[in-house]
């Protein structure tokens, strides 16, 4: 008997695909060319925590209770742990915030639950970078599966 899926899977297009996408999108969000992606997508500017590199890159902007948030299982959220300024480009302003780094499962997997809830299934996909096995909206169960095998965190920014 063949051993199924797990409901939720990565579902980001793959890295070389990126690497040729970022720039542009980055170059784009930061201009009224970009329309309504302005709130959909955010540009980030951090400093890496080890290497001292700065880093700018186009990622899914989530607002939740009025906070914004990304949602990701990109090691580049690592930069976030315990706090660390960024520039924030989203709806068209460059905001300096502070990221903080949210690891916790029941936190993580319930942030993932209410923007797919709320997104729907199709645009939660899009939006999470995640694809669902069943075509519908995973629980809160089965995304706090997806955040320890995948390694899933957010980053919540706020006010500098």
């Amino acid at each position: 008997m063949a051993e199924q899926s797990h409901q939720i899977d990565v579902g980001h297009p793959p890295s070389a695909v990126l690497r040729l996408v970022n720039p542009v999108l980055g170059f784009l969000l930061r201009t009224p060319l970009a329309g309504p992606a302005r709130k959909q997508l955010m540009v980030l500017g951090f400093t890496g925590r080890k290497t001292g590199r700065p880093f700018s890159i186009p990622v899914s902007a989530h607002v939740i209770d009025d906070d914004l948030y990304a949602l990701t299982g990109a090691p580049w959220k690592q930069n976030f742990r315990g706090g660390a300024p960024a520039q924030v480009v989203f709806d068209g302003k460059t905001t300096t915030m502070r990221g903080e780094l949210i690891r916790d499962r029941a936190i993580v997997s319930d942030l993932l639950h209410r923007c797919a809830e709320s997104y729907g299934v199709q645009r939660a996909q899009r939006m999470i970078g995640l694809k669902f096995r069943d075509q519908r909206i995973p629980t809160r169960e089965e995304f706090a599966e997806a955040v320890d095998r995948l390694h899933l965190g957010a980053v919540k920014f706020t006010a500098a």
